[in-house]
């Protein structure tokens, strides 16, 4: 299904027409549309959500609608490709209900760009599907095997809708881009991913630490559109060169409280404070911030992508300082100091109350 690297479907002179964008008023779809608006040779842009938002060209489109109970063969009449950036679920709050609704929107999506003739589609998934283990190769690239925690659902479910998107694509005359970026963010603010990743990384965690790699909402469009441009048609990852090593990141980080403990411990204590709805990081997340799961870049870079932020850039553009981080020296190791206390403390009546309350379901 996928053609050599550096090669789009048609061989990477393509340029669209018209290109529909479903989750255009998002973070991502915003910068999508006004890269695709502002080529030349102009390109006309359906930009579709629930929430109506001022046409940044005159080639864009705003059209308000549902997913979910909008005439989707209607708004995809004509597309040369659709951008699916329409999700429902974040990492870290993904529950059975919210699985069921993504995959039934993707389903309508991909049943409308059937009957549209649409002949490519881009999806979004996420460097997460390759999972967090010790043999990873370090950078992993688009041919491994995909292997999700199997206990971190918003990284299985990435994988059931790549599935469905590139079935979709064994149909005659059908491509699809399928991008999987490492952690997403922006001006002063952390993506969902990144912020359950950094708060893993905080409070009671794995001692380990693994090379990270963040990805800039301005990159991540850039690589859209490539895709589109190219009608590329297999996976791209998406990351900045290279990726930052764990002494650097808890040096850009600077001083949080932390207590460091054994992985299988912090599992533990992890899926017992987050059932008891005290953690805001499930327990499948533990072990990205433990094994690497960084990805190479080659295929994307040699379309002709380039990350306009590294790694670092990325992260600090994204990182607003703390209070903790102005105080003196001496007053932080003081205050970290009761933080770790504090973590110990509230760890052990997490599960005391958790053996209590399996205790009484056993009574009854």
């Amino acid at each position: 299904m996928t053609p050599p690297p550096g090669r789009g479907s048609n061989g990477g002179g393509y340029r669209p027409a018209r290109v529909v964008v479903t989750g255009a008023h998002g973070s991502v779809g915003r910068r999508v549309v006004i890269r695709l608006a502002g080529q030349q040779p102009s390109v006309a842009v359906v930009a579709i959500d629930k929430e109506a938002s001022p046409a940044p060209y005159n080639s864009v489109t705003t059209k308000q609608a549902d997913l979910a109970d909008a005439d989707l063969g209607a708004l995809f009449s004509g597309a040369d490709s659709v951008v699916h950036l329409a999700s429902t679920a974040t990492a870290g709050t993904l529950n059975p209900a919210e699985v069921e609704l993504e995959a039934a929107l993707l389903r309508r999506v991909l049943d409308a760009a059937s009957s549209a003739g649409v002949p490519h589609l881009v999806v979004m998934s996420s460097a997460m599907v390759y999972g967090a283990w010790r043999d990873n190769p370090v950078p992993i690239t688009e041919d491994a095997t995909v292997r999700p925690i199997p206990d971190f659902d918003w990284a299985v479910q990435r994988h059931r809708l790549e599935g469905l998107a590139q079935q979709w694509a064994t149909g005659p005359g059908r491509s699809v881009t399928v991008l999987r970026p490492a952690a997403v963010v922006a001006e002063a603010r952390l993506g969902r991913l990144a912020h359950t990743l950094r708060a893993a990384r905080s409070g009671l965690a794995a001692d380990g630490g693994p090379p990270v790699q963040y990805l800039h909402a301005d990159d991540l469009a850039a690589a859209v559109v490539t895709a589109v441009n190219a009608r590329y048609d297999g996976i791209l990852n998406v990351a900045p060169d290279g990726w930052i090593p764990p002494d650097t990141l808890a040096e850009l980080e600077g001083p949080r409280p932390r207590l460091r403990v054994r992985s299988h411990l912090a599992r533990l204590l992890s899926a017992l404070r987050w059932r008891s709805g005290w953690a805001p990081t499930p327990p499948g997340v533990v072990p990205y911030t433990i094994h690497p799961w960084v990805v190479a870049n080659d295929r994307l870079r040699a379309l002709g992508w380039r990350a306009a932020y590294t790694n670092e850039e990325a992260w600090v553009v994204s990182h607003e300082p703390g209070p903790l981080e102005s105080l003196p020296a001496r007053r932080r190791q003081e205050l970290l100091l009761a933080g770790a206390v504090v973590l110990v403390a509230g760890s052990l009546v997490t599960a005391v109350l958790a053996v209590r309350a399996w205790r009484r379901r056993r009574r009854a």
